[in-house]
């Protein structure tokens, strides 16, 4: 149960960061540091009630603590304190105190200087030292030539990791390409999970091309998107308590281009429930989840049965799951059913119309072929499938479910995609694509382009 926010949380939540989020976490860092600042400012006033040479001795005594460390940090709020050895009691003690209350606002001011909010996304304010120095946070293998990088490319390369993809990785290699006036820098290997590719501009160490992928610990997925996984799922009436079990992220900028482009994949789970959400910079373009039950049509789940029915020639098979993806960029919505004996239903609407797909996942596998000749006849059967064999399998299935004769309808072959024709009607384009196995077995229709 959580408690009533103190009153310092409830000031912190007003004015401009009122709409960025504090959490608890932020919450506890915030308190360390004052808890030190407080801690400090009590050792400074033992020290101020001593004697000079007691107070000399204490300080210098306690210099090789972790106090040290952040003694600058506290410097100008406590410095008066050594003026007042020789001021009455009284005076110091009220010194003390106002000693004491400029401590504790420096701590306040530091924690908020260490732990503010930025005022777009809510994320923390990056490290002090890393936004004046980025460079500062580059890794380099033992060894490396970085000779050849400036510091202006040094700090386009640690921004563009930072912000871009999320973590630096460790350079493995800087290149000089004098023919394109260019610098080259890699960083991991191209075969792991993380690595980079930047090219600079030789002359201005501005960015030229880059390409990175690096996959994330799912802790440490950037609030800015944490933060709109509940909401994304919820508006799309899936599951919203999934929680992130696999982050990945691609950046890449052509030439030409000024500004990195970042795809961060966020992959959800909770149980057997599953989703997930594609981001485009801080933008999402496709979510996918699970719906909660509420929220599934029954008019589409009725007609999605019926189809199954008919296409295995199964009845009663049951639904395992339901789903909806959207997606932004290629404009497209789709629900899809999960039947029992790995039967599917999946229903798109596009911007370029509506298809409607009965399919079969189960891996029937490829036929043994350990000769030229073999493969040859397997592509024949495929190629030559016979008309009448297609028309009796498909045919059932279109009348029942789309209401469609299939007699006004001619067959089309294409070479270049064996085990697949398309029934289409030239009157009005419409078209019904089919996906077979070598023994006539019927995988998939589609209706629609």
């Amino acid at each position: 149960m959580k408690h009533e926010d103190d009153q310092w949380e409830k000031e912190i939540r007003k004015g401009p960061f009122a709409a960025s989020p504090f959490t608890e976490e932020h919450k506890r860092k915030v308190l360390q540091q004052v808890e030190w600042m407080r801690t400090a400012s009590s050792k400074e006033e033992e020290m101020s009630e001593m004697s000079p040479s007691e107070s000399l001795l204490k300080r210098s005594g306690s210099s090789s603590n972790s106090f040290r460390g952040y003694r600058d940090t506290v410097t100008n709020a406590v410095k008066d304190k050594d003026t007042m050895k020789f001021a009455p009691r009284h005076q110091r003690l009220r010194k003390s105190r106002r000693g004491f209350l400029v401590a504790g606002m420096g701590a306040l001011v530091i924690a908020g200087g260490m732990f503010m909010w930025s005022w777009d996304d809510g994320q923390l304010a990056k490290p002090l030292m890393e936004q004046i120095n980025p460079a500062t946070a580059l890794l380099f293998v033992d060894h490396l030539n970085v000779d050849i990088l400036t510091d202006q490319m040094k700090k386009h390369v640690a921004i563009t990791m930072r912000d871009s993809l999320g973590k630096q990785l460790r350079i493995t290699k800087v290149q000089d390409l004098p023919v394109s006036g260019r610098i080259y820098v890699e960083a991991g290997q191209e075969k792991e999970t993380d690595y980079a590719q930047i090219w600079l501009d030789a002359e201005t160490g501005n960015l030229r091309e880059v390409q990175m992928r690096a996959e994330i610990q799912p802790g440490k997925l950037e609030h800015q998107y944490m933060r709109q996984v509940p909401s994304l799922l919820e508006g799309m009436g899936m599951i919203p308590t999934l929680q992130p079990v696999k982050v990945r992220r691609s950046v890449g900028m052509q030439q030409g281009k000024t500004e990195p482009t970042s795809y961060t994949v966020v992959e959800l789970g909770d149980g057997d429930s599953y989703g997930e959400i594609i981001w485009k910079q801080d933008q999402a373009i496709s979510i996918t989840g699970e719906l909660r039950p509420d929220q599934i049509s029954q008019v589409e789940l009725a007609k999605a049965k019926k189809a199954i029915e008919v296409f295995s020639g199964k009845p009663n098979l049951s639904l395992e799951k339901a789903s909806r993806s959207k997606d932004d960029e290629i404009g497209e919505e789709s629900t899809f059913f999960s039947f029992s004996d790995n039967y599917f239903v999946k229903i798109t609407e596009a911007k370029n119309g509506s298809r409607y797909l009965v399919g079969d996942s189960n891996d029937y596998g490829q036929p043994q072929i350990s000769s030229t000749e073999e493969m040859e006849a397997y592509h024949d059967q495929l190629l030559n499938m016979d008309e009448n064999l297609l028309r009796e399998k498909v045919g059932p299935v279109v009348k029942n479910v789309f209401n469609v004769d299939l007699k006004g309808y001619k067959l089309h072959r294409n070479a270049e995609q064996l085990g697949t024709v398309t029934f289409k009607r030239d009157s009005d384009q419409d078209v019904f694509q089919v996906q077979y196995k070598e023994d006539g077995r019927v995988t998939m229709i589609t209706r629609g382009d």
